[in-house]
């Protein structure tokens, strides 16, 4: 099953913050068995929330809104939405009941805006913020799912994880997505990728690989989706003890797996100890080095000679 993410916000394209919710709402969706095949930002204007909420229903089963819920008047998500489903906004009470237990014990006097932030569309499911004022909102539409929430990312990431979420999986319940990371080093991408160019090409069609390069290192990562998850992991193993085969050499680790992880568990492992010396480096490679818990047991120290 597909889903897409729309973010809302002007500050998102001016580049005043970076849209951390879009990342985390993906790894979650992709942890249910939904495969996020776009994710789009817009500005706080009602026409393109419009144009986008349009356009994702013709692609996706689950649509995932972030933002523009808030009780200012650039706040315009709830109106967008009114006119999409063609409904009116309506005053609800419980929603006004729980924005005054939040700010009354602060004293925080409840104003206009505050009761405006209480008109949701009607038709729509409320989800209960008890982080914030603003509610999530479900709506269904041609057999599609629509759910708008705050864009503050710990009030969003709690209504997903404990309300949305599962309600989605309940609904689709027949899908699964597994990916493997492997953890490269002492090649290039270019070549990495020749050595690999006959296993590509012998990959089963619903495997993908992508090459992921950062300083030093790649990580290689194998993708696979379908309804059978005890198969999927078949497969998933098969292609991984294929490439175990292939570049031994390079892999030193999975998902996870940091440098300095591997090289602290090397040396435990084998009651070696550890000293560095640093130049240009400022110490750093000390600090990659103890920020492993329990790395005093092989790390001796070090000396910056700057």
């Amino acid at each position: 099953m597909n889903a897409e993410i729309i973010t809302i916000g002007d500050e998102i394209l001016i580049g005043q913050i970076t849209d951390t919710n879009s990342a985390w709402i993906s790894r979650e969706l992709n942890l249910i068995g939904m495969n996020v095949i776009r994710i789009t930002s817009v500005p706080d204007n009602k026409s393109r929330i419009i144009t986008a909420l349009e356009e994702s229903g013709k692609r996706a089963d689950v649509i995932i809104m972030t933002g523009g819920l808030g009780p200012t008047k650039d706040d315009i998500t709830k109106i967008s939405l009114a006119e999409f489903f063609n409904t009116d906004l309506v005053f609800d009470k419980n929603v006004f009941e729980n924005i005054n237990k939040l700010l009354s014990p602060r004293g925080i006097h409840i104003n206009e805006q505050n009761r405006k932030q209480a008109e949701i569309p009607e038709g729509c499911v409320v989800i209960n913020n008890p982080n914030g004022t603003a509610p999530g909102l479900w709506f269904e539409k041609n057999n599609k799912i629509y759910v708008s929430v705050p864009g503050v990312p710990f009030e969003m990431e709690r209504l997903l994880k404990e309300q949305i979420l599962p309600e989605i999986k309940k609904r689709f319940n027949d899908s699964f997505i597994l990916h493997k990371n492997i953890m490269t080093y002492g090649t290039f991408e270019a070549h990495l990728a020749e050595i690999l160019s006959v296993y590509e090409q012998e990959l089963p069609k619903d495997v993908k690989l992508a090459y992921l390069p950062s300083a030093g290192i790649i990580r290689l990562r194998l993708s696979i989706s379908g309804g059978n998850r005890e198969g999927l992991n078949d497969i998933m193993d098969k292609q991984l003890k294929k490439l175990q085969r292939i570049i031994p050499n390079y892999i030193f680790g999975y998902d996870n797996d940091s440098m300095e992880n591997v090289t602290g568990r090397l040396l435990k492992e084998n009651k070696f100890t550890l000293s560095t010396a640093e130049s240009c480096t400022g110490g750093n490679i000390a600090h990659k080095i103890t920020s492993v818990p329990g790395s005093s047991e092989y790390y001796t120290g070090s000396v910056i000679a700057y």
